[in-house]
């Protein structure tokens, strides 16, 4: 599983395993024991995690989601210092730990909060997510878009 199959729904708890995307809904599972799915309209905000990023105080601006979980894992391997429920100050100080140039005006305790509840669901019900290497990632990428190139040069020859 790759973090561009999960999402995050805005009004709803935990993340999202998406199956089949349609014309007006996405199909989704829970991604935890109950694994019950459920068909979500154009109406709700849906949040993919291969495309949340956090902001930073670099010339990029912010840093991929994915980059912050491998941190996390790569530093604390699935034993947090901190719970969502923790005070907003060892909350801040636990980002600052994995992801230093965090933008401090921009980046609230309450991401924090998220972050850490999500990374807590993945690692429960996708552990795969986190310990799969970037590099792997960029192959998936790599041999998309080489699918891509092919399908475009045949076109060309045509």
């Amino acid at each position: 599983m790759f973090l561009k199959e999960i999402a995050s729904i805005a009004g709803l708890p935990g993340l999202y395993k998406i199956y089949k995307s349609t014309s007006r809904s996405l199909i989704v599972e829970t991604l935890d024991a109950k694994k019950q799915k459920m068909s979500i309209g154009s109406s709700h905000r849906v949040s993919v995690l291969q495309e949340v990023s956090i902001y930073t105080s670099d010339k990029d601006g912010s840093t991929l989601l994915k980059n912050v979980l491998h941190a996390i894992h790569a530093k604390y391997n699935g034993v947090l210092p901190v719970k969502p429920k923790s005070e907003n100050a060892e909350l801040l100080d636990f980002l600052g730990s994995v992801l230093e140039n965090y933008d401090t005006k921009r980046v609230y305790a309450s991401d924090v909060k998220k972050l850490v509840t999500w990374y807590g669901i993945l690692l429960e019900n996708a552990p795969e997510v986190l310990t799969l290497q970037v590099e792997e990632e960029a192959k998936t990428e790599e041999t998309e878009e080489t699918k891509t190139e092919e399908t475009e040069t045949k076109e060309e020859v045509k």
